[in-house]
């Protein structure tokens, strides 16, 4: 018997939530199951909203990581963590000199961005989808990095989060 994060949704929600972006204008849930489908297939989890009925059009995706995505950060606003007190690693150092490439080295080289997502579609037919993206470490202890420090994603463009979205399905 399937599960009720595996049926396919037919109810549309009734507006855009805060904090979703919209992916596509016009779209169907042909597409929507397309993509639902594509991301169980792959490996990832589909689940419910936590609150959601499963005939409504909008299920969380986990488990797809990108290696090697220190392009991804957002070099300012991580900068702006560190204060007088931080450990002095030499990524960090030249990032407060102004220089972003030695940090981006050591997230390429010991972490990998987590991309999970709720996507859902809308009775007007938008699809959208409310991103969360963070850097997580490959193996835990293995960067000497300091483990408070948040590592900031930068915010991606409409098309960025677009094709992560289809590469996490496997459409892409």
């Amino acid at each position: 018997m399937p599960s009720p994060a595996s049926e396919r949704p037919t109810r549309p929600l009734p507006q855009k939530p805060a904090g979703h972006v919209e992916l596509a204008r016009y779209s169907s849930l042909g597409r929507l199951w397309a993509l639902l489908g594509g991301a169980a297939r792959a490996g990832r989890q589909v689940t419910l909203v936590r609150g959601d009925s499963p005939d409504l059009c909008r299920r969380r995706v986990s488990g797809y990581v990108l290696p090697g995505a220190g392009i991804f950060l957002d070099a300012h606003r991580t900068a702006r963590h560190l204060e007088d007190g931080f450990a002095p690693h030499p990524a960090l150092v030249a990032l407060l000199a102004g220089d972003p490439d030695p940090l981006r080295a050591e997230l390429n080289a010991h972490f990998e961005l987590r991309v999970d997502f709720t996507l859902a579609l809308t009775a007007s037919r938008d699809l959208i989808c409310r991103p969360e993206l963070r850097f997580v470490p490959i193996v835990a202890g293995l960067s000497d990095l300091p483990g408070d420090l948040p590592l900031e994603v930068r915010r991606l463009g409409r098309d960025e989060l677009h094709l992560l979205v289809q590469r996490a399905c496997g459409l892409a």
